[in-house]
Protein backbone atom coordinates (compact mmCIF):
# COMPACT_ATOMS: atom_id res chain seq x y z
CA UNK A 1 0.00 0.00 0.00
CA UNK A 2 1.72 3.11 -1.00
CA UNK A 3 0.72 6.70 -1.89
CA UNK A 4 1.14 7.75 -5.62
CA UNK A 5 0.76 11.22 -7.40
CA UNK A 6 -1.47 10.75 -10.76
CA UNK A 7 -2.19 13.60 -12.57
CA UNK A 8 -1.95 15.89 -9.80
CA UNK A 9 -3.83 14.00 -7.39
CA UNK A 10 -2.87 11.63 -4.75
CA UNK A 11 -4.02 8.14 -5.00
CA UNK A 12 -4.04 5.14 -2.51
CA UNK A 13 -2.30 2.03 -4.77
CA UNK A 14 -2.95 -1.37 -2.67
CA UNK A 15 -1.66 -4.68 -3.73
CA UNK A 16 -4.43 -7.03 -1.95
CA UNK A 17 -5.53 -10.90 -2.08
CA UNK A 18 -3.51 -10.62 -5.40
CA UNK A 19 -4.32 -7.54 -6.83
CA UNK A 20 -4.01 -4.22 -7.62
CA UNK A 21 -6.55 -1.33 -7.01
CA UNK A 22 -6.42 2.35 -6.61
CA UNK A 23 -8.47 4.58 -4.69
CA UNK A 24 -7.98 8.51 -3.19
CA UNK A 25 -5.74 8.53 -0.75
CA UNK A 26 -7.53 11.30 2.02
CA UNK A 27 -10.14 9.87 4.18
CA UNK A 28 -13.11 11.91 3.84
CA UNK A 29 -13.94 12.54 7.22
CA UNK A 30 -11.10 15.17 8.11
CA UNK A 31 -8.11 14.30 4.95
CA UNK A 32 -6.01 11.68 6.77
CA UNK A 33 -3.40 10.26 4.44
CA UNK A 34 -4.64 6.34 4.11
CA UNK A 35 -1.52 5.47 3.11
CA UNK A 36 -0.37 5.75 6.86
CA UNK A 37 -3.47 3.39 7.67
CA UNK A 38 -3.82 0.01 8.27
CA UNK A 39 -4.72 -2.43 5.42
CA UNK A 40 -6.36 -5.30 6.74
CA UNK A 41 -7.77 -7.61 3.70
CA UNK A 42 -9.81 -5.94 1.47
CA UNK A 43 -10.05 -2.60 3.41
CA UNK A 44 -7.84 0.39 4.47
CA UNK A 45 -8.40 2.18 8.21
CA UNK A 46 -8.13 5.77 8.69
CA UNK A 47 -4.79 6.24 10.83
CA UNK A 48 -6.72 9.05 12.52
CA UNK A 49 -10.55 8.57 13.03
CA UNK A 50 -11.03 4.62 11.99
CA UNK A 51 -13.08 4.90 9.09
CA UNK A 52 -12.50 1.97 6.77
CA UNK A 53 -13.06 2.23 2.93
CA UNK A 54 -13.20 -0.96 0.51
CA UNK A 55 -9.61 -0.87 -1.07
CA UNK A 56 -11.82 -2.62 -4.57
CA UNK A 57 -14.70 -0.20 -4.83
CA UNK A 58 -13.66 2.95 -2.46
CA UNK A 59 -16.98 2.66 -0.50
CA UNK A 60 -17.47 3.49 3.21
CA UNK A 61 -17.79 0.73 5.10
CA UNK A 62 -16.72 1.92 8.88
CA UNK A 63 -17.60 5.71 10.18
CA UNK A 64 -16.84 8.21 10.92
CA UNK A 65 -16.75 9.51 7.07
CA UNK A 66 -20.28 10.42 5.32
CA UNK A 67 -18.75 10.12 1.87
CA UNK A 68 -16.87 7.10 -0.13
CA UNK A 69 -13.82 7.28 -1.98
CA UNK A 70 -12.92 7.69 -5.95
CA UNK A 71 -12.33 4.51 -7.31
CA UNK A 72 -9.87 4.28 -10.08
CA UNK A 73 -8.59 2.08 -12.80
CA UNK A 74 -5.75 0.21 -12.78
CA UNK A 75 -3.70 -2.21 -15.30
CA UNK A 76 -0.98 -4.27 -15.11
CA UNK A 77 1.41 -4.46 -18.05
CA UNK A 78 4.95 -5.56 -18.50
CA UNK A 79 5.30 -5.47 -14.72
CA UNK A 80 4.08 -1.92 -14.58
CA UNK A 81 1.21 -0.89 -12.80
CA UNK A 82 -0.89 1.91 -14.44
CA UNK A 83 -3.43 3.70 -12.85
CA UNK A 84 -5.34 6.15 -15.20
CA UNK A 85 -7.71 8.96 -13.99
CA UNK A 86 -10.61 10.66 -15.55
CA UNK A 87 -10.53 14.56 -15.41
CA UNK A 88 -14.38 14.59 -13.49
CA UNK A 89 -12.44 11.88 -10.73
CA UNK A 90 -9.33 14.43 -10.81
CA UNK A 91 -11.03 16.97 -9.23
CA UNK A 92 -12.94 14.60 -6.46
CA UNK A 93 -11.86 13.37 -3.43
CA UNK A 94 -15.03 12.46 -2.12
CA UNK A 95 -17.74 10.04 -3.99
CA UNK A 96 -21.74 9.37 -3.38
CA UNK A 97 -22.97 6.26 -3.71
CA UNK A 98 -25.84 5.74 -5.90
CA UNK A 99 -29.18 6.35 -4.43
CA UNK A 100 -32.80 5.98 -5.59
CA UNK A 101 -35.93 8.56 -4.85
CA UNK A 102 -39.24 7.91 -3.94
CA UNK A 103 -41.53 6.37 -6.43
CA UNK A 104 -45.14 7.10 -6.75
CA UNK A 105 -47.74 4.95 -5.82
CA UNK A 106 -45.08 3.27 -2.56
CA UNK A 107 -47.37 3.92 0.47
CA UNK A 108 -44.25 3.33 3.05
CA UNK A 109 -42.87 5.76 5.52
CA UNK A 110 -40.13 5.46 6.96
CA UNK A 111 -40.28 8.55 10.04
CA UNK A 112 -37.11 9.31 11.78
CA UNK A 113 -37.51 10.92 14.87
CA UNK A 114 -33.85 13.57 15.10
CA UNK A 115 -31.92 14.81 12.96
CA UNK A 116 -28.13 13.81 13.82
CA UNK A 117 -26.15 10.84 12.02
CA UNK A 118 -27.95 7.83 13.09
CA UNK A 119 -30.95 9.46 11.19
CA UNK A 120 -28.87 10.50 8.28
CA UNK A 121 -27.25 7.40 7.94
CA UNK A 122 -30.69 5.43 7.93
CA UNK A 123 -31.76 7.56 5.15
CA UNK A 124 -28.77 7.55 2.68
CA UNK A 125 -28.67 3.60 3.44
CA UNK A 126 -31.96 3.20 2.86
CA UNK A 127 -31.65 4.91 -0.37
CA UNK A 128 -28.82 3.24 -1.32
CA UNK A 129 -30.78 0.09 -0.73
CA UNK A 130 -33.54 0.92 -3.36
CA UNK A 131 -36.08 1.81 -0.51
CA UNK A 132 -38.74 3.91 -2.41
CA UNK A 133 -41.02 4.93 0.02
CA UNK A 134 -41.66 8.41 1.63
CA UNK A 135 -38.76 8.93 4.36
CA UNK A 136 -39.51 12.15 6.92
CA UNK A 137 -36.76 13.21 8.98
CA UNK A 138 -37.80 15.36 12.13
CA UNK A 139 -35.77 17.65 14.74
CA UNK A 140 -36.32 19.96 17.09
CA UNK A 141 -34.26 22.63 15.64
CA UNK A 142 -34.31 26.06 14.83
CA UNK A 143 -32.21 26.24 11.44
CA UNK A 144 -31.10 24.18 8.37
CA UNK A 145 -27.13 25.04 9.12
CA UNK A 146 -26.87 22.69 11.91
CA UNK A 147 -27.74 19.43 9.30
CA UNK A 148 -24.99 17.48 7.92
CA UNK A 149 -25.82 17.78 4.41
CA UNK A 150 -27.05 20.91 2.42
CA UNK A 151 -30.87 21.09 1.97
CA UNK A 152 -30.16 20.57 -1.76
CA UNK A 153 -29.01 16.27 -1.23
CA UNK A 154 -32.30 16.41 1.47
CA UNK A 155 -34.24 17.19 -1.73
CA UNK A 156 -32.60 15.78 -4.46
CA UNK A 157 -33.40 12.40 -3.20
CA UNK A 158 -36.97 12.90 -1.51
CA UNK A 159 -35.96 13.09 1.95
CA UNK A 160 -38.72 15.07 3.81
CA UNK A 161 -36.49 17.65 7.02
CA UNK A 162 -38.95 18.83 9.02
CA UNK A 163 -37.88 21.56 11.47
CA UNK A 164 -39.40 23.12 14.71
CA UNK A 165 -40.55 19.63 15.69
CA UNK A 166 -40.47 18.01 18.88
CA UNK A 167 -42.15 14.45 19.74
CA UNK A 168 -44.23 14.66 22.56
CA UNK A 169 -45.53 11.00 22.10
CA UNK A 170 -46.00 8.21 20.37
CA UNK A 171 -48.50 5.57 19.83
CA UNK A 172 -47.34 2.07 18.92
CA UNK A 173 -50.46 0.50 18.02
CA UNK A 174 -51.77 2.85 15.55
CA UNK A 175 -48.15 3.56 14.52
CA UNK A 176 -48.68 7.22 15.10
CA UNK A 177 -46.22 9.93 16.40
CA UNK A 178 -47.90 13.35 17.72
CA UNK A 179 -45.98 16.81 17.68
CA UNK A 180 -45.72 19.41 20.47
CA UNK A 181 -47.71 21.76 17.50
CA UNK A 182 -50.27 19.43 17.93
CA UNK A 183 -49.35 17.72 14.36
CA UNK A 184 -49.72 13.87 14.06
CA UNK A 185 -47.41 11.54 11.40
CA UNK A 186 -48.59 8.03 10.68
CA UNK A 187 -45.74 5.68 9.67
CA UNK A 188 -45.11 2.24 8.40
CA UNK A 189 -41.56 2.07 10.49
CA UNK A 190 -40.28 4.44 12.94
CA UNK A 191 -36.56 5.24 13.95
CA UNK A 192 -36.04 6.78 17.67
CA UNK A 193 -32.87 8.61 17.34
CA UNK A 194 -33.33 11.75 19.55
CA UNK A 195 -30.01 11.59 21.02
CA UNK A 196 -29.35 12.79 24.59
CA UNK A 197 -29.09 16.19 26.17
CA UNK A 198 -26.50 17.85 29.17
CA UNK A 199 -26.84 17.59 32.00
CA UNK A 200 -27.83 20.53 34.65
CA UNK A 201 -26.87 20.87 37.77
CA UNK A 202 -28.72 20.66 40.98
CA UNK A 203 -27.97 22.91 43.30
CA UNK A 204 -28.92 26.71 44.37
CA UNK A 205 -28.54 29.46 41.60
CA UNK A 206 -28.67 27.17 38.80
CA UNK A 207 -30.88 29.25 36.71
CA UNK A 208 -29.13 32.27 36.90
CA UNK A 209 -27.16 34.15 33.72
CA UNK A 210 -24.37 32.90 32.14
CA UNK A 211 -24.27 29.58 33.05
CA UNK A 212 -23.94 27.48 29.79
CA UNK A 213 -24.20 24.10 28.98
CA UNK A 214 -23.00 22.88 25.19
CA UNK A 215 -25.11 20.68 22.87
CA UNK A 216 -25.05 22.67 20.03
CA UNK A 217 -23.02 24.81 17.41
CA UNK A 218 -25.11 28.13 18.47
CA UNK A 219 -24.02 27.03 22.50
CA UNK A 220 -19.83 26.70 21.32
CA UNK A 221 -20.61 30.16 19.75
CA UNK A 222 -22.38 31.66 23.27
CA UNK A 223 -19.50 30.24 25.45
CA UNK A 224 -16.99 31.22 23.03
CA UNK A 225 -18.46 35.41 23.25
CA UNK A 226 -19.42 34.99 27.07
CA UNK A 227 -15.76 33.84 28.00
CA UNK A 228 -13.64 35.81 26.05
CA UNK A 229 -11.71 38.07 28.94
CA UNK A 230 -13.64 36.75 31.57
CA UNK A 231 -13.11 34.27 34.56
CA UNK A 232 -14.55 31.09 33.38
CA UNK A 233 -14.96 28.43 36.06
CA UNK A 234 -16.10 24.59 34.16
CA UNK A 235 -17.56 21.93 36.32
CA UNK A 236 -16.98 18.46 34.26
CA UNK A 237 -13.09 17.01 33.99
CA UNK A 238 -14.53 14.69 31.09
CA UNK A 239 -14.31 15.16 27.23
CA UNK A 240 -16.49 18.35 27.16
CA UNK A 241 -15.00 19.94 29.96
CA UNK A 242 -11.30 19.21 29.24
CA UNK A 243 -11.89 20.03 25.69
CA UNK A 244 -13.62 23.65 26.64
CA UNK A 245 -10.44 24.31 29.12
CA UNK A 246 -8.16 23.65 26.59
CA UNK A 247 -10.11 25.89 24.10
CA UNK A 248 -10.62 28.82 26.26
CA UNK A 249 -6.47 29.04 27.71
CA UNK A 250 -5.69 31.91 25.31
CA UNK A 251 -9.33 33.32 25.47
CA UNK A 252 -10.16 33.52 28.85
CA UNK A 253 -8.97 36.06 31.73
CA UNK A 254 -8.98 32.76 33.88
CA UNK A 255 -9.75 29.18 33.16
CA UNK A 256 -10.99 26.87 36.88
CA UNK A 257 -12.15 23.54 36.50
CA UNK A 258 -13.60 21.52 39.23
CA UNK A 259 -13.84 17.86 38.97
CA UNK A 260 -14.87 14.77 41.87
CA UNK A 261 -12.23 12.82 41.46
CA UNK A 262 -8.60 12.91 41.81
CA UNK A 263 -7.73 13.65 38.32
CA UNK A 264 -9.15 14.33 34.96
CA UNK A 265 -10.63 11.38 32.92
CA UNK A 266 -10.19 9.41 35.51
CA UNK A 267 -12.42 6.49 35.19
CA UNK A 268 -11.91 6.64 31.19
CA UNK A 269 -8.69 6.50 30.95
CA UNK A 270 -7.06 5.92 34.54
CA UNK A 271 -4.82 7.80 36.91
CA UNK A 272 -1.52 8.02 34.33
CA UNK A 273 -2.66 9.42 31.61
CA UNK A 274 -5.30 11.63 33.93
CA UNK A 275 -2.44 12.97 35.35
CA UNK A 276 -0.79 13.93 32.12
CA UNK A 277 -3.55 16.02 30.64
CA UNK A 278 -3.95 17.77 34.23
CA UNK A 279 -0.16 18.84 33.93
CA UNK A 280 -0.63 19.62 30.03
CA UNK A 281 -3.17 22.16 31.24
CA UNK A 282 -1.96 23.22 34.42
CA UNK A 283 1.08 24.24 32.67
CA UNK A 284 -1.07 26.77 30.85
CA UNK A 285 -2.47 28.35 33.75
CA UNK A 286 -5.39 26.00 34.28
CA UNK A 287 -6.41 25.95 38.15
CA UNK A 288 -7.91 22.60 38.95
CA UNK A 289 -9.83 21.65 42.17
CA UNK A 290 -10.23 18.03 42.41
CA UNK A 291 -12.64 15.73 45.00
CA UNK A 292 -14.97 18.97 44.84
CA UNK A 293 -18.21 19.84 44.05
CA UNK A 294 -20.19 22.93 43.34
CA UNK A 295 -22.97 23.47 46.18
CA UNK A 296 -23.98 26.96 45.25
CA UNK A 297 -23.94 29.77 42.86
CA UNK A 298 -24.09 32.81 44.15
CA UNK A 299 -25.45 35.78 41.52
CA UNK A 300 -25.63 39.65 41.54
CA UNK A 301 -28.37 41.49 38.97
CA UNK A 302 -29.34 38.37 37.72
CA UNK A 303 -26.21 37.05 36.72
CA UNK A 304 -23.69 34.52 37.88
CA UNK A 305 -20.27 35.71 40.34
CA UNK A 306 -19.05 33.35 42.65
CA UNK A 307 -19.92 29.59 42.99
CA UNK A 308 -19.42 27.77 46.06
CA UNK A 309 -17.41 24.50 46.25
CA UNK A 310 -18.01 21.55 49.04
CA UNK A 311 -14.62 22.06 50.58
CA UNK A 312 -15.75 25.46 51.46
CA UNK A 313 -13.87 27.31 48.69
CA UNK A 314 -15.37 30.33 47.49
CA UNK A 315 -14.27 31.06 43.28
CA UNK A 316 -15.31 34.18 41.32
CA UNK A 317 -16.67 33.82 38.08
CA UNK A 318 -18.23 35.35 35.28
CA UNK A 319 -19.24 32.29 33.22
CA UNK A 320 -20.16 28.96 34.44
CA UNK A 321 -19.75 25.71 32.29
CA UNK A 322 -21.18 22.60 33.21
CA UNK A 323 -20.18 19.24 31.43
CA UNK A 324 -21.45 16.72 33.54
CA UNK A 325 -22.80 14.10 32.06
CA UNK A 326 -26.09 13.78 29.54
CA UNK A 327 -29.24 12.45 30.12
CA UNK A 328 -31.31 10.64 26.87
CA UNK A 329 -34.12 12.53 25.28
CA UNK A 330 -37.08 9.41 25.75
CA UNK A 331 -39.77 11.56 27.65
CA UNK A 332 -41.94 11.54 25.15
CA UNK A 333 -41.87 7.82 25.19
CA UNK A 334 -43.09 7.11 28.83
CA UNK A 335 -46.64 5.65 28.68
CA UNK A 336 -45.54 4.07 25.36
CA UNK A 337 -44.81 0.32 25.04
CA UNK A 338 -41.29 0.95 23.96
CA UNK A 339 -39.03 -0.49 26.72
CA UNK A 340 -36.31 2.11 28.87
CA UNK A 341 -33.33 0.76 30.97
CA UNK A 342 -33.08 1.97 34.15
CA UNK A 343 -31.19 5.31 33.22
CA UNK A 344 -34.26 6.12 30.67
CA UNK A 345 -32.22 4.78 27.31
CA UNK A 346 -34.25 3.13 24.84
CA UNK A 347 -33.62 -1.28 24.68
CA UNK A 348 -32.60 -2.73 21.58
CA UNK A 349 -31.74 -5.75 20.12
CA UNK A 350 -28.28 -6.17 17.94
CA UNK A 351 -30.28 -5.43 14.66
CA UNK A 352 -31.07 -2.26 16.50
CA UNK A 353 -35.17 -3.02 17.06
CA UNK A 354 -36.79 -2.28 20.22
CA UNK A 355 -39.45 -4.69 21.51
CA UNK A 356 -41.79 -3.23 19.61
CA UNK A 357 -42.87 -3.88 15.72
CA UNK A 358 -41.51 -1.70 13.68
CA UNK A 359 -39.51 0.82 15.89
CA UNK A 360 -36.19 0.74 15.60
CA UNK A 361 -33.75 2.90 17.82
CA UNK A 362 -30.09 4.46 17.25
CA UNK A 363 -27.29 7.03 18.62
CA UNK A 364 -27.19 8.50 21.95
CA UNK A 365 -30.15 7.14 23.41
CA UNK A 366 -30.06 3.92 22.56
CA UNK A 367 -29.01 1.35 24.80
CA UNK A 368 -27.83 -1.61 22.32
CA UNK A 369 -25.70 -5.21 22.95
CA UNK A 370 -21.81 -4.42 22.03
CA UNK A 371 -20.76 -7.14 20.10
CA UNK A 372 -17.22 -7.16 21.58
CA UNK A 373 -18.44 -7.50 24.93
CA UNK A 374 -20.24 -10.70 24.47
CA UNK A 375 -23.33 -8.40 23.52
CA UNK A 376 -23.23 -6.60 27.32
CA UNK A 377 -26.20 -3.42 26.96
CA UNK A 378 -24.09 -0.21 26.58
CA UNK A 379 -24.78 3.09 25.89
CA UNK A 380 -22.38 5.14 23.89
CA UNK A 381 -22.74 8.68 22.99
CA UNK A 382 -20.06 9.22 20.32
CA UNK A 383 -20.53 9.88 16.30
CA UNK A 384 -18.97 6.69 14.90
CA UNK A 385 -21.82 4.55 16.94
CA UNK A 386 -24.39 6.55 15.76
CA UNK A 387 -23.48 6.11 12.15
CA UNK A 388 -23.22 2.70 12.44
CA UNK A 389 -26.74 1.86 14.48
CA UNK A 390 -28.54 4.36 11.65
CA UNK A 391 -26.89 2.08 9.38
CA UNK A 392 -27.94 -1.43 10.79
CA UNK A 393 -31.24 -0.23 11.36
CA UNK A 394 -31.77 1.32 7.92
CA UNK A 395 -30.55 -2.69 6.80
CA UNK A 396 -33.11 -4.01 9.19
CA UNK A 397 -35.59 -2.25 7.96
CA UNK A 398 -35.48 -3.54 4.77
CA UNK A 399 -35.34 -7.45 6.53
CA UNK A 400 -31.82 -7.85 5.86
CA UNK A 401 -30.64 -9.41 9.17
CA UNK A 402 -27.58 -7.58 9.37
CA UNK A 403 -25.83 -7.27 13.16
CA UNK A 404 -24.17 -4.22 14.99
CA UNK A 405 -20.64 -5.21 14.77
CA UNK A 406 -18.78 -1.83 14.97
CA UNK A 407 -16.19 -1.38 17.75
CA UNK A 408 -16.22 2.31 19.59
CA UNK A 409 -13.98 4.88 18.05
CA UNK A 410 -13.48 8.09 19.09
CA UNK A 411 -10.88 11.28 20.26
CA UNK A 412 -10.31 14.20 22.16
CA UNK A 413 -8.04 16.91 21.60
CA UNK A 414 -6.07 19.13 24.19
CA UNK A 415 -4.08 21.69 23.10
CA UNK A 416 -3.49 20.70 19.53
CA UNK A 417 -2.90 17.10 20.84
CA UNK A 418 -5.30 13.92 19.34
CA UNK A 419 -6.06 11.28 22.26
CA UNK A 420 -7.63 8.46 20.17
CA UNK A 421 -9.60 5.52 21.88
CA UNK A 422 -10.80 1.94 21.18
CA UNK A 423 -12.91 0.24 22.67
CA UNK A 424 -15.32 0.06 25.64
CA UNK A 425 -13.34 0.06 28.98
CA UNK A 426 -15.78 0.46 31.82
CA UNK A 427 -15.04 -1.46 34.74
CA UNK A 428 -11.20 -2.70 33.49
CA UNK A 429 -9.29 -3.47 35.93
CA UNK A 430 -5.21 -2.94 34.82
CA UNK A 431 -3.48 -0.52 32.70
CA UNK A 432 -0.78 -1.06 30.23
CA UNK A 433 1.29 1.78 29.43
CA UNK A 434 3.72 1.73 26.87
CA UNK A 435 5.70 5.09 26.85
CA UNK A 436 8.10 6.24 24.03
CA UNK A 437 8.30 9.90 25.40
CA UNK A 438 6.46 11.96 27.91
CA UNK A 439 4.19 12.92 25.11
CA UNK A 440 4.05 9.52 23.03
CA UNK A 441 2.21 6.53 24.70
CA UNK A 442 0.07 3.75 23.92
CA UNK A 443 -2.01 2.17 26.69
CA UNK A 444 -3.77 -0.77 27.11
CA UNK A 445 -7.22 -1.42 29.55
CA UNK A 446 -7.46 -4.89 30.83
CA UNK A 447 -10.50 -6.36 31.95
CA UNK A 448 -10.86 -10.75 32.47
CA UNK A 449 -7.53 -10.83 31.40
CA UNK A 450 -7.64 -9.25 27.59
CA UNK A 451 -7.59 -5.83 26.29
CA UNK A 452 -11.29 -4.08 26.08
CA UNK A 453 -9.73 -0.68 25.00
CA UNK A 454 -6.70 1.32 23.95
CA UNK A 455 -5.71 4.73 23.97
CA UNK A 456 -2.94 6.86 22.48
CA UNK A 457 -0.97 9.90 21.72
CA UNK A 458 1.28 10.54 18.62
CA UNK A 459 1.52 7.05 18.61
CA UNK A 460 -0.60 6.43 15.06
CA UNK A 461 -2.30 3.73 13.75
CA UNK A 462 -1.49 2.19 16.67
CA UNK A 463 -5.40 2.39 17.88
CA UNK A 464 -6.47 2.03 14.43
CA UNK A 465 -4.61 -1.50 14.21
CA UNK A 466 -6.31 -2.65 17.58
CA UNK A 467 -9.49 -1.74 16.02
CA UNK A 468 -8.62 -3.98 13.08
CA UNK A 469 -7.53 -6.86 15.70
CA UNK A 470 -10.54 -6.06 17.70
CA UNK A 471 -12.91 -6.43 14.98
CA UNK A 472 -11.44 -9.68 14.04
CA UNK A 473 -12.52 -11.56 16.89
CA UNK A 474 -9.05 -12.33 17.90
CA UNK A 475 -8.67 -11.51 21.40
CA UNK A 476 -5.53 -9.34 22.56
CA UNK A 477 -4.31 -11.10 26.15
CA UNK A 478 -3.34 -9.57 29.04
CA UNK A 479 0.15 -11.37 28.23
CA UNK A 480 0.56 -9.45 24.45
CA UNK A 481 -0.31 -6.26 26.13
CA UNK A 482 2.10 -6.45 28.85
CA UNK A 483 4.70 -8.03 26.67
CA UNK A 484 8.35 -5.57 26.16
CA UNK A 485 8.24 -6.25 22.28
CA UNK A 486 4.59 -5.25 20.37
CA UNK A 487 5.64 -6.66 17.41
CA UNK A 488 2.18 -8.30 17.14
CA UNK A 489 0.82 -5.04 16.24
CA UNK A 490 2.54 -4.86 13.40
CA UNK A 491 3.62 -1.37 13.61
CA UNK A 492 4.92 0.25 10.53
Amino acid sequence: MMEVEVGHQNVLLIHSEGEYSAIGNQCTHYGAPLSKGVLSGTRVRCPWHGSCFNVKTGDLEEYPGIDCLPCHKVKVQNNKVYVSINKKSLRKSKRLKDMCSRVPGDNRTVLLIGGGPASLVCAETLRQENYTGRIIMVMNVQSDSILMRRMEFYHQHDIEVRLHKEAVSVDVEKKIVTFDDGSQQSYSQLLISTGCRAKLLTCPGVHLDNIQLLETPEDARKIHYSCVGRMTVIVGTSFVGMEVASYMIDKAKSVTVIGRNDFPYQKTLGTEIGKLTMRMLAEKNVKFYMNDSITEIKGEKGKVKEVVLKSGVVLPADVLIIGIGVVPNSEFLEGSAVELDAKKYVIVDKHMRTNVADAFSAGDVASFPLAMLKDQKVSVGHWQMAQAQGRTAALNMLNKQVELKSIPFYWTVLLGQTFRYVGYGEGYTDVVLKWKREDTFLAFYIKDNEVVAAVSLNYDPAVSLVADRIASGKAISKVEAESEEISWLKLP
